[in-house]
């Protein structure tokens, strides 16, 4: 027998390249940035809280939603939203849909389902349709969304991160687009599961960039 390479898989060690992103070939993709997490008030606002204070989640949020728009990039808004009842989660449920439905969340037609004021979308963004799930393209539009305005590259920001980013980060991995998830624009139930994430996780299946990066690769000027 011949002697072969072994591999462990782990993620690369290497220093990260720099990167450049065609705006007209780039989508920021922003998940459920909706008042049950975002805002007080919220559902869920107490248990991101803390995240996205250490992160700065929303600031470098909006940040990046508007210079990339600026830019050129194609702005792709995924709400979750279920009808009164959450009839379209099974009648016993479990795990993190089973919390969702319990709690009457991301009901349609509440101000709790609603993009938060500080991510409004502009007219011209484009809002995905039929989230239902965990993974941003299972159930909805956004692969059409995406090929229809000629997109490799994802860009990732949004809740939770090691839920529903992760979740999509891995389908648009697999569908082959370029990924890329910002660390600074996420946010989890404790900073503690987000830093597992970002160090054991999405190295495998994106590349994770800070917004500051993300915009140098667009090409734009990035101030403090």
């Amino acid at each position: 027998l011949t002697n072969r390479p072994t591999s462990s898989l782990k993620m690369s060690e290497a220093a990260p390249e720099p990167i450049s992103l065609n705006p007209d070939e780039t989508a920021i993709v922003l998940i459920e940035y909706q008042n049950e997490f975002t805002t007080s008030g919220g559902a869920l606002y107490d248990a991101v809280k803390d995240c996205m204070e250490a992160t700065g989640t929303l600031p470098n949020s909006r940040k990046l939603m508007d210079a990339g728009r600026e830019a050129g990039a194609t702005i792709i808004h995924v709400p979750i939203i279920f009808d009164v009842g959450h009839h379209e989660i099974a009648k016993k449920p479990y795990g993190i849909l089973a919390g969702i439905k319990d709690g009457e969340l991301f009901k349609a037609d509440s101000w709790n389902s609603e993009i938060c004021d500080l991510m409004k979308p502009a007219d011209e963004d484009l809002i995905v349709k039929g989230k239902n799930g965990l993974c941003g393209f299972s159930s909805t539009n956004l692969d059409f969304l995406l090929r229809q305005n000629g997109i490799k590259n994802v860009v990732l920001g949004g809740f939770l991160t090691n839920c529903c980013i992760e979740s999509t980060m891995r389908n648009a991995y697999e569908l082959g687009y370029q990924v890329y998830t910002v660390t600074d624009c996420c946010a989890a139930t404790s900073v503690e599961a987000q830093k597992a994430a970002y160090e054991f996780t999405f190295g495998m299946f994106s590349h994770p960039k800070t917004s500051s990066e993300i915009l140098e690769a667009l090409k734009v000027p990035v101030t403090n």
